[in-house]
């Protein structure tokens, strides 16, 4: 049974006393420490978030500069190639010019063969006909 009398004035003063006491020694030290720590966690989440960005900057900085070397390396591909083309078209031009004037002169060459075998037989035609008639006759037929 509780009977009221100055012990309970005392129990009731002495647990004021100690929640001040535990106030000041135990509640705020431990508050602050955890606001602290709070401070610090919002801090490392702030530098987390700039360093993600940073991150992010850098890497697209680091795709565009790939693509830009991506579309420089293929131009220089495709000059490359195209320059080739030419270089191949202007030799297969120059190899069928010189084909061309390999095969005029060829023909050039059997057409005076055949214009001076024409003239050959020509001048030929009359004894080689003369030469036929006496091998056909039988007999000489100069006078």
């Amino acid at each position: 049974m509780i009977t009221i009398d100055i012990t309970l004035l005392l129990h009731i003063i002495n647990i004021i006393v100690l929640m001040f006491v535990l106030n000041a020694v135990l509640y705020k030290p431990i508050l602050g420490i955890l606001e602290k720590r709070a401070q610090r966690l919002d801090s490392l989440q702030g530098e987390v978030v700039q360093f993600e960005t940073n991150a992010q900057e850098q890497q697209a900085e680091l795709d565009r500069k790939m693509r830009e070397a991506s579309a420089r390396a293929k131009k220089a591909l495709d000059e490359a190639k195209a320059k080739a083309q030419a270089t191949g078209a202007e030799q297969l031009a120059a190899i069928r010019t010189a084909a061309d004037e390999e095969k005029k002169k060829a023909l050039d060459s059997a057409h005076a063969q055949v214009e001076t075998a024409r003239k050959a037989l020509q001048e030929n035609t009359a004894d080689f006909a003369l030469a036929m008639a006496e091998k056909i006759l039988g007999r000489s037929l100069k006078a």
